[in-house]
């Protein structure tokens, strides 16, 4: 069972797989980054100095929190729509970002099924010819 699992393990698309698993959530935390200390700041500015990380709904009634922390910390029940505003936007750029790289690879693939193949055998005439030219060397 153990050398079973190994050859499993051990295989080119397990491999491949892992490491995509691996780079993909490197990739998603640079994402995450991205959205939450490039994007979001600015988006949050030009509407008034909103933190969208910030934004939730109170779900208990006659009482206020400061922030999602704080509403947190207090055991608050909170719907936190400013952290799925982040995720949603986290989503499209990561799904943007695959699009592009698939929309690439369909084009790299096309440009190679669209170059011409190389000739299968020689015609009649060439072969000829290259006996032709081969005679012509041997008597010089």
């Amino acid at each position: 069972m153990l050398k079973e699992f190994k050859d499993f393990a051990m295989r080119g698309n397990v491999m491949d797989m892992a490491v995509g698993i691996i780079i993909g959530a490197a990739f998603g935390k640079i994402i995450t980054s991205l959205v939450n200390d490039v994007i979001m700041p600015p988006i949050g500015l030009l509407m008034g100095n909103v933190d969208f990380s910030n934004l939730f709904v109170n779900l208990t009634m006659g009482q206020s929190y400061a922030s999602v922390a704080a509403a947190e910390e207090a055991g608050a029940p909170v719907i936190k729509y400013g952290m799925f505003i982040n995720t949603v936007l986290d989503f499209a750029i990561v799904a943007f970002v695959i699009f592009l790289l698939i929309r690439t690879l369909n084009k790299l693939k096309k440009k190679q099924e669209a170059a011409p193949a190389a000739p299968a055998a020689p015609s009649a005439q060439e072969k000829l010819l290259t006996e032709i030219r081969d005679l012509l060397k041997a008597q010089r």
